[in-house]
């Protein structure tokens, strides 16, 4: 013990310490001098959120120091990803069995009251109880680890574990206190991956997102070897409606992560988040034929509906449809979807039945209607709000289709109360179809103008500069008799679309 505690001393270097293309940080710790590279790549890697990257650092660092107790905490963490809401148990309680059968076991390997502290704080983490309260008392140890030794990596992991709180949804308060806490670590070293990253996750919303724009520019720089790093400034970028620099980050995303790829010997990735968020971005811009090639490339890649790219690909198709108004081409046609959940199966039936009630084919919009409800009924508690949400808005079309326009509007303005209750998504809109834009198309239809016009505002507050909300904006405008403000929203439009392809450039 009192060898390991005169090397801790040895080894609290101030500097931080650079690893790869990962950022850079300052990580004091009880470590073998051959354990401190991989430890420190492996910290890297969690803030960047490459997992199993940080995994194998992390085991590199234990095989050059077994007694290493801080490389077993950063094993252990790549076991958890609060922002996703994805915890595995198992593995992490077997990754600090390995460590130690007993949590006095594991601390007596730790030579520090500061590295007892922070295996503590996975003892909370998965202990006994459910997710949700193991989470709650997490974050209260870490903030009491923050206060007790409020370095940057204490500070940072205590705001992470914030943004955990609410269960992958977005808990405002919450998320402002994890927001100021990496802003300030971010100010004091702005190449810190952590601190740029968390700022970014905190602010990923229309409201909030000029706070995080500094940090996305910066994120990709930071971390060019981290595809997360590439794709994550996107978020900020998607919330204020920067198609450009959305499409540039998940380009680059996706090149970065083909190179590590190919170095592997493994063929180009042809679905993922990186590729929705990519197709997505080229939609928005007008760019219809490189959004359709995403598509068909993740549509023929040979195991889409044999990994969790399923759920992916079926609301990239969906997004697709809508967006492109092709609402007889090649993706009217559904993928085979095997034995999917009932995501997979609703995004399938609501971009076949949109695309069917908008080219008149009732029967085939019914029919997908009773599948995507009969899904909704199979969804549990935390999903099936959007489910309802798709139903109400698919819906309303298939009412329309028969004549009752009045009861079309009544079922998507419920669709939009209900998505209205929900927190602002980050990314692409969950709902695929946002219910504001589709009400306002609706209302504009019947003639109500600037009943349509309040609409796609509200549908614009929630999806800021998306050209469908945009042009209906223009429209309803003109059709209230406001020509000015018409003719302005139709330059934004057209600096929007400047790129478009002609199906959707009217």
């Amino acid at each position: 013990m009192a060898g390991r505690t005169l090397l801790f001393a040895l080894l609290c270097l101030p500097a931080p310490l650079r690893s790869q293309q990962l950022g850079s940080l300052a990580f004091p710790n009880s470590g073998a001098a051959g354990a401190q590279a991989p430890f420190i790549r492996g910290v890297l890697y969690l803030h960047n959120f490459e997992y199993p990257s940080a995994r194998q650092a992390f085991r590199e660092a234990e095989a050059a120091d077994p007694e290493f107790a801080m490389a077993y905490w950063g094993e252990a963490m790549t076991w958890t990803h609060p922002v996703w809401n994805e915890q595995n148990l198992d593995s992490a309680r077997a990754t600090l069995a390995r460590l130690g059968p007993t949590p006095e076991a594991r601390r007596a390997k730790a030579p520090t009251p500061r590295e007892q502290a922070w295996l503590g704080t996975m003892d909370v983490l998965y202990g006994e109880g459910a997710k949700a309260a193991r989470d709650t008392m997490y974050s209260a140890a870490m903030k009491q680890l923050a206060d007790s030794f409020p370095d940057d990596e204490a500070q940072l992991f205590f705001a992470l574990s914030l943004l955990g709180l609410s269960q992958g949804e977005r808990n405002i308060p919450t998320y402002m206190w994890a927001g100021a806490i990496s802003q300030d670590v971010f100010a004091r070293h702005p190449d810190h991956p952590g601190a740029a990253h968390y700022v970014i996750h905190a602010f990923d919303d229309p409201v909030h997102a000029p706070l995080g724009l500094t940090a996305a520019r910066a994120y990709g720089s930071i971390a060019p070897d981290a595809p997360h790093a590439q794709h994550m400034t996107s978020h900020i970028f998607l919330a204020l409606g920067m198609w450009e620099d959305v499409v540039l980050a998940n380009e680059t995303a996706m090149r970065v992560v083909n190179q590590l790829r190919a170095a592997r010997g493994l063929p180009p990735a042809a679905c993922g988040h990186y590729n929705e968020w990519l197709a997505y971005g080229y939609q928005q811009q007008g760019r219809m034929r490189d959004a359709a090639r995403v598509v068909e490339e993740c549509w023929n890649s040979p195991t889409p509906f044999k990994s969790d790219a399923v759920e992916g690909l079926a609301g990239m198709r969906a997004a697709y449809l809508i967006d492109s108004r092709d609402w007889s081409g090649h993706f009217v046609e559904e993928p085979a979807s095997g034995g999917s959940g009932p995501a997979v199966v609703a995004y399938l039936a609501f971009g076949t039945g949109y695309a069917a009630a908008k080219r008149g084919d009732q029967g085939l919009a019914a029919a997908a209607l009773t599948r995507l409800e009969a899904a909704t009924a199979q969804m549990d508690g935390d999903l099936r709000p959007y489910g309802q949400i798709l139903g109400l808005d698919l819906g309303g079309l298939v009412k329309g289709m028969s004549g009752d326009t009045a009861g079309a509007i009544v079922m998507v303005r419920q669709a939009a109360a209900l998505d209205d209750l929900r927190p602002i998504p980050f990314g692409p809109p969950w709902t695929i179809k946002p219910p504001h834009e589709l009400l306002g198309e609706l209302l504009l239809g019947a003639g109500q103008a600037e009943a349509a016009e309040r609409e796609f505002a509200a549908a614009l507050a929630r999806t800021p500069r998306r050209p469908l909300a945009v042009e209906g904006l223009m429209q309803s405008q003109a059709a209230a008799g406001r020509s000015a403000q018409a003719a302005a929203t139709r330059a934004e439009l057209q600096s929007l679309w400047r790129q478009a392809d002609p199906v959707v450039s009217r």
